[in-house]
């Protein structure tokens, strides 16, 4: 009995010796580093806990992301940048922004055609009648798409927040919320096409649709969203056949009552089936995802349903594939890391300055060497035409590349420096 209690003893003991001989050789720099590009933590206890779930991840299946499968619109440069040039007055401030975003090296400019700053007073009304004297409606997207193409420059366009006069509850059914006939969205994107048609060729329908408060208050409801997404996607495709049509970006949550509680979201990944199931395949060419890294880095290579990080467009992928639409890309519409000063509220996460300037290019480096079914992956954001947010303390504000005042942050110089030693891909 002795001899039983004593061996146990030993065995204990000499486990306990290898594990703090592993915390000791984790805890040396080759191990911390190791551990960083696996768990994308940069403090030495969330490493350890990234470690161990890891090892959980080993227990799960792992997506089928089929990187073999020929796909379209995948094997293009994916370096794109969210920007919002409606919003800046002079039409000189335009054209800086795409000129440094140029510069930069950005392919793509990520940009809405907000539909209620358009058709602004009524339907088939494209006089702005806000200030005087009046004007066209599409003058300062005229020049948006002027400064594109003088730039060499692809505009991703996004379609989204309809006017107040669209919904009989005005607005207060939500300013984002969807339009009462969906007849008119489909009317409003036709439009945007011809107009454009041979210089616009990519439109996203829709921002989040999975999320409040982007559906307005209404619940989440993706069979609906797919129903506008089909009257859009045919509309456009009716006037511009060689257009690319976008599906609205999906957020990463887990929420599960979205669809039965207003004011409420709905799991990124069930919505995503939903859409399938209500016939979404032959409406979108291009499926599209967030990618905001949130608490852990690019690195991270935990993989679990309930946890949101930098991977999670995997699972998107691994849907898409299960569906028999693995022939289709996945695109990033909004990614990036929050340094919000400690004074902010880190609703998004928090990295310091250097950690958001080193984040992005190591975010670009696993997209590139990783994921060849995605394509274009657009930064949020270059600047603001205000500093708003930044007087109000909102975390949003720290996402820029680059101040109000244009002053590039680190980022926007590391971002730079990147894509300059890889080549723009085109």
């Amino acid at each position: 009995m002795k001899r039983a209690v004593l061996e146990t003893l030993t065995l204990w003991a000499g486990l306990l010796l290898c594990g703090g001989l592993a915390l000791l050789l984790l805890s040396l720099n080759p191990g911390r580093r190791w551990m960083g590009s696996q768990t994308g933590e940069t403090d030495f206890l969330p490493q350890i806990k990234g470690v161990t779930d890891l090892a959980g991840k080993m227990l799960r299946p792992r997506p089928q992301l089929d990187p073999q499968g020929a796909m379209e619109h995948a094997d293009v440069s994916p370096f794109g940048v969210n920007v919002f040039l409606e919003q800046e007055v002079e039409p000189t401030k335009r054209e800086r922004a795409v000129q440094l975003a140029a510069q930069a090296g950005f392919k793509w400019l990520r940009q809405e055609f907000p539909w209620e700053d358009i058709e602004v007073h009524g339907k088939g009304d494209f006089e702005d009648r806000r200030h005087e004297p009046a004007r066209s409606s599409w003058e300062k997207y005229d020049h948006i798409v002027d400064l594109a193409s003088q730039y060499n420059m692809n505009l991703i366009v996004r379609i989204s927040n309809p006017p107040a006069w669209s919904r009989a509850e005005g607005n207060e059914a939500g300013s984002y919320a969807p339009p009462d006939s969906y007849q008119d969205f489909a009317d409003f994107a036709g439009a945007i096409a011809d107009r454009y048609r041979g210089r616009v060729q990519f439109y996203q329908l829709w921002n989040e649709p999975n999320i409040y408060p982007e559906w307005g208050n209404f619940p989440i409801d993706p069979e609906a969203y797919v129903e506008l997404l089909k009257v859009g996607a045919e509309a456009i495709r009716a006037v511009d056949p060689d257009a690319v049509i976008i599906a609205g970006a999906l957020a990463a949550t887990v929420d599960l009552d979205g669809t039965t509680v207003p004011g409420r979201s709905f799991s990124d990944l069930l919505f995503l089936q939903r859409m399938y199931d209500a016939g979404a395949a032959s409406y979108f060419d291009v499926m599209a995802t967030q990618g905001y890294g949130l608490w852990s880095g690019p690195t991270d290579r935990r993989m679990h349903p309930r946890v949101m990080n930098f991977g999670r467009p995997q699972y998107i992928r691994d849907l898409m594939v299960a569906n028999g639409d693995g022939h289709k890309p996945i695109w990033i519409s909004e990614m990036n890391w929050n340094a919000a000063p400690s004074d902010v509220e880190p609703r998004y996460g928090r990295v310091s300055l250097e950690e958001q300037s080193r984040n992005l290019p190591l975010a670009y480096g696993r997209i590139i060497d990783d994921w060849p079914w995605l394509g274009v992956a657009n930064v949020w954001y270059l600047k603001r035409a205000t500093d708003l947010w930044e007087r109000n303390r909102q975390p949003e504000a720290y996402f820029r590349l680059l101040a109000p005042d244009f002053t590039p942050q680190p980022v926007y110089e590391s971002v730079k420096a990147f894509i300059a030693s890889v080549g723009s891909q085109d």
